[in-house]
């Protein structure tokens, strides 16, 4: 090897040595496939070209690949990336984004229980084919109201326009594909046709003068299903619109004065385990997101039930219960009685005895307690009790055996065509939902079950009864053979006394 080469080869190897003497906190960063950086290495035995001889023989006229970061930099830049973050969050607090789409997990699940079948509502669905032909219904309502009001559609436009910013905000992502143009006049149309829908549905034809859209719901058995897919996550548009609409579009408010309590109202029916929702009513400091959120916040058990958790100080494992179906429960002395409650989250453990509500199902059920249960899923400020509710009834129903005996007893009405498609939608409500069984308003019920089941006697007690005591004719025999072994052991004894006498 020349010598020439050598002597170069060592002065850069000095020189970088007296660097990394002289700057102990710089970090070299190396323009490496691994874009790694380069710590400095303590061991005096240990030359800095060891590892990257040859991209350090390159290194001169090419200052600009390896340049120095101290550790003050990298502090800088981590603070800045958390500050994007926290803007971030303040800017999706402020522009309060709460309409999501599904993700795919929970999409696969089952996917016709996040789809609107007639309605579109919102960007999400625009211009599906299966939803075009109310669309054109859409238009002839937007044409009524005009006509009534004697407005311009311009009012009703410059109202949507000047909040385009902040509609587009609520969404997951911004809809860049849809100009202002159409995202404007989409919303109008949109916000319209629920308005207009709430008044006609709730107040009826006097208020509008009208009954064309009325009959045409009724005739044709098309509301339950527009109600459905107003309760879907991916097919909401924010509250502030319909709010901003309706003093434009209804003529007579009346006691009902806000789209919260009117749309509370309207989907009253459509809600399967819950009498009067419209009796309740949202709290002003917290107005709802959108219609499926104004629903959500009136879906609460009793205070009474909500009691917090491990009041005796005891650890709790409410998971245990998943295992007892009714069937397991039952065979564990535990019986089952309707709650007379109109709420269906007010479930109680008694004296041995759980209290339920009455459940109905039909074939919109799976739709909206998914949604719910998505809804919670993603807006951390919402309370889980849909979910708490749907995963406690979830571990009772395993079989159509379940089933069957629950609705026996009063507690499950469904409208489907037999017992195992009951059983079979049940057992899908909690597929690919997360949910922590510690934060759950049920674990007390969970807690005492559990203890309950867990006590022998009540476990023989059961065993008795269903053996011994289901009809007078068991119950008969048990009697005889129980005085047959009495006279027959009062013979011992007596056989055994004369014996010593």
């Amino acid at each position: 090897m020349p010598m020439k080469f050598l002597c170069y080869e060592s002065i850069v190897a000095l020189n970088s040595i007296i660097k990394v003497a002289f700057k102990e906190t710089t970090f070299i960063l190396i323009d490496s496939p691994r874009r790694m950086p380069m710590v400095p290495s303590q061991n005096e035995n240990q030359s800095p070209l060891d590892s990257d001889g040859e991209v350090e023989n390159k290194r001169e006229g090419k200052e600009q690949l390896n340049h120095p970061i101290t550790t003050s930099d990298c502090v800088k830049n981590i603070e800045e990336k958390l500050a994007q973050v926290c803007r971030w969050e303040k800017e999706n607090a402020r522009f309060n984004r709460s309409i999501f789409r599904v993700p795919k997990n929970l999409r696969e699940v089952e996917l016709k229980a996040y789809i609107p079948q007639l309605v579109s509502i919102g960007p999400y669905h625009r211009g599906k084919a299966h939803l075009k032909e109310m669309e054109s219904n859409k238009w002839r309502l937007l044409q009524q109201v005009l006509e009534r009001k004697g407005h311009q559609v311009s009012l009703y436009y410059m109202e949507m326009l000047n909040l385009e910013e902040k509609m587009r905000r609520c969404y997951a992502r911004p809809f860049e594909n849809i100009n202002s143009p159409e995202f404007v006049e989409m919303m109008l149309l949109d916000a319209c046709f629920v308005v207009e829908l709430l008044n006609v549905s709730v107040i009826g034809d006097k208020y509008c003068g009208y009954s064309r859209l009325n009959r045409m719901l009724t005739s044709l058995g098309l509301l339950p299903c527009i109600k459905r897919d107003m309760l879907m996550l991916e097919n909401q548009i924010p509250l502030f619109v319909l709010d901003k609409l309706y003093p434009l579009i209804t003529s007579n408010p009346g006691e009902i004065n806000s789209v919260s309590k009117l749309s509370l109202k309207f989907f009253d029916s459509a809600i399967p385990v819950c009498q009067n929702l419209h009796h309740e009513v949202t709290n002003s400091n917290d107005p709802g997101l959108h219609l499926l959120h104004v629903v959500h916040q009136c879906l609460n058990p009793t205070p009474s039930d909500t009691s917090s958790r491990n009041k005796d100080g005891k650890e709790h494992q409410p998971h245990r219960l998943m295992g007892h179906s009714v069937m397991t429960l039952r065979r564990s002395g535990v019986r089952f009685k309707k709650n007379p409650s109109k709420n269906f989250m007010d479930i109680k453990f008694e004296k041995g005895i759980l209290y339920i509500p009455s459940l109905v199902i039909h074939d919109s059920t799976m739709s909206i307690f998914l949604n719910l249960m998505a809804l919670e899923q993603f807006n951390p400020y919402c309370s889980n009790y849909v979910t708490s509710y749907i995963r406690f009834m979830d571990g009772l129903i395993n079989t159509h055996r379940d089933v069957e005996y629950l609705r026996y007893k009063g507690i499950i009405d469904h409208k489907l065509g037999s017992e195992q498609e009951v059983a079979r939608l049940v057992n899908k409500f909690c597929k690919e939902i997360a949910f922590d069984m510690d934060d759950c308003y049920l674990s007390d019920v969970y807690a005492e079950v559990n203890e309950y089941v867990d006590q022998k006697w009540h476990v023989w007690r059961a065993i008795l009864k269903h053996e011994y005591f289901t009809n007078p004719w068991a119950t008969l025999s048990l009697l005889a053979a129980s005085i047959l072994l009495l006279l027959t052991l009062l013979q011992t004894i007596y056989t055994v006394i004369a014996y010593y006498k």
